[in-house]
């Protein structure tokens, strides 16, 4: 499939998909989706403490690496659990433009690190953050309560509606210890329901630049 490295809204960048017209992040802007999403209505809702993330779709890192900005910034203990079936090649990564655009230069080993660490084994990015990058599809996940958040960043239902199913978000709600969090980018209305099916309470909150609104779901 046919790949490519595009600028988003605010001046981030990220991987189009050309077949399936799909990108690995808003196109009204990457940073903005990130943050808003996953810190402001996943990792906000954990103000101190340790918080075992799980992210599905690990990507281009940028979830992670923001993740780790936060850490850093507000003194949290994060174990960071990545599940990506197709990871991102490393010619495209050195295109993207992420630790510039956070102005995090400082970081940039830090970037480099959580690409470069091996699959399937914890390595310690920093003295704050934990990383584990699991080679899998998602619906071989298996966890038991271990998690505290989930950033649910698949690529989206219009291209690929099997990893937005019941039997998906039951493997996520079992995943999560009780008052666990998951959030997502998408509002659908049969992803809600899907998600209410296997037990979550869901609501639907204000969306990032570009869309009305995302979901956030609690055990």
């Amino acid at each position: 499939m046919k790949r490519k490295i595009i600028k988003t809204a605010d001046g981030s960048t990220t991987i189009h998909l050309e077949e399936w017209d799909e990108h690995y992040h808003s196109v009204h802007g990457a940073i903005q989706e990130a943050r808003h999403v996953f810190i402001k209505n996943g990792l906000d809702t954990f103000p101190d403490g340790k918080v075992a993330v799980l992210e599905i779709g690990f990507g281009t890192g940028l979830n992670a690496f923001i993740t780790l900005l936060e850490a850093k910034r507000r003194g949290l203990a994060i174990d960071y659990t990545g599940v990506e079936a197709y990871p991102v090649a490393s010619e495209e990564l050195q295109q993207l433009n992420y630790v510039g655009e956070l102005k995090a230069e400082q970081q940039l080993p830090l970037f480099g690190k959580m690409h470069a660490v091996s699959w399937e084994e914890i390595h310690r990015i920093s003295g704050e953050f934990a990383l584990t990058k699991r080679k899998q599809s998602f619906t071989a996940i298996e966890d038991k309560e271990k998690f505290n958040l989930i950033y649910f960043d698949a690529f989206g239902p219009r291209v690929q509606p099997e990893l937005w199913t019941r039997e998906i978000f039951s493997r996520m709600y079992d995943a999560l210890k009780e008052k666990g969090v998951l959030v997502t980018y998408s509002a659908k209305g049969s992803v809600r329901r899907a998600m209410q099916s296997v037990g979550f309470t869901v609501e639907r909150l204000p969306g990032p630049p570009g869309k009305r609104e995302m979901l956030r779901a609690v055990k």
